[in-house]
């Protein structure tokens, strides 16, 4: 029988660690235990290393201390939301741009939108139909762009209340976390699929976008996909604002 569960273990590490070939053994590990309840990450090490999977690491650029810039901490969903541009291209060599909206605390892809050219007043439409269901932030960070310097953007933010946060030109690690969203952006999606059309880089794209947002763990906020952590504190958030509330009787 444990011979048998060890095969089932062994054959999921190998089908998952092909589709997602830029998973460690940790996050096949966090994906595997709720199919696998109990099983211990070092067996899944065990069999990850004796499948040859390993992943083999990127080697990072040296980078001078000047760009190192801290970045403040958002500490609750919607105080900040970093967004920026991808380009990528279609099979027929057509560019294909696409704007990468991220909330920095819960790191849920808030919005992937993808066309052949997007403006200022078209980023503002799309900002506006994500807060249609998950409400408008507090601030957004971008670069100096001119979609994010737009007269059409800049009105919008004063419209909102919403802050602008302007990273310095040529310091993108001051928007570290879009920066870090659009790697792995372009290494699990674009970077897997040649794109015949339009359309067909859309659906591709929104079926990434909801697997990293539902499916995907996430090491930094306690390995768990982004929306679940996001749900997990608009709860918390809303049973502390219901201990705020004073009784009917202490109300003067």
């Amino acid at each position: 029988m444990a011979s048998a569960q060890t095969e089932a273990l062994k054959t999921r590490i190998v089908e998952i660690a092909h589709v997602r070939r830029r998973f460690g053994y940790r996050r096949v590990h966090d994906l595997l235990r709720a199919e696998f309840p109990g099983v211990n990450h070092k067996r899944v090490y065990r069999l990850y290393s004796a499948a040859n999977l390993a992943v083999r690491k990127h080697k990072k650029a040296r980078r001078p201390p000047a760009e190192r810039t801290p970045l403040n901490i958002a500490t609750k969903v919607n105080e900040v939301w970093s967004m920026d541009f991808v380009s990528d291209s279609l099979a027929n060599g057509r560019r294909l741009k696409c704007l990468t909206v991220a909330d920095d605390f819960s790191h849920e892809a808030v919005e992937i939108a993808v066309d052949y050219g997007i403006s200022g007043q078209y980023v503002t439409r799309l900002l506006d139909q994500a807060a249609l269901w998950r409400g408008y932030p507090s601030a957004v960070r971008t670069d100096n762009g001119p979609e994010f310097t737009s007269r059409a953007f800049m009105a919008w933010a004063q419209s909102h209340g919403i802050r602008h946060i302007l990273i310095e030109p040529g310091r993108p690690m001051q928007n570290g976390y879009i920066e870090s969203f659009n790697g792995r952006f372009r290494d699990e999606c674009l970077n897997e699929h040649w794109f015949e059309t339009l359309h067909q880089a859309r659906t591709e794209i929104a079926r990434w976008r909801q697997d990293y947002n539902e499916v995907r763990p996430h090491g930094s906020i306690g390995r768990i996909p982004p929306a679940q952590f996001a749900e997990q504190h608009r709860r918390h958030a809303g049973d502390a604002a219901r201990h705020l509330v004073p009784a009917n009787n202490e109300i003067q």
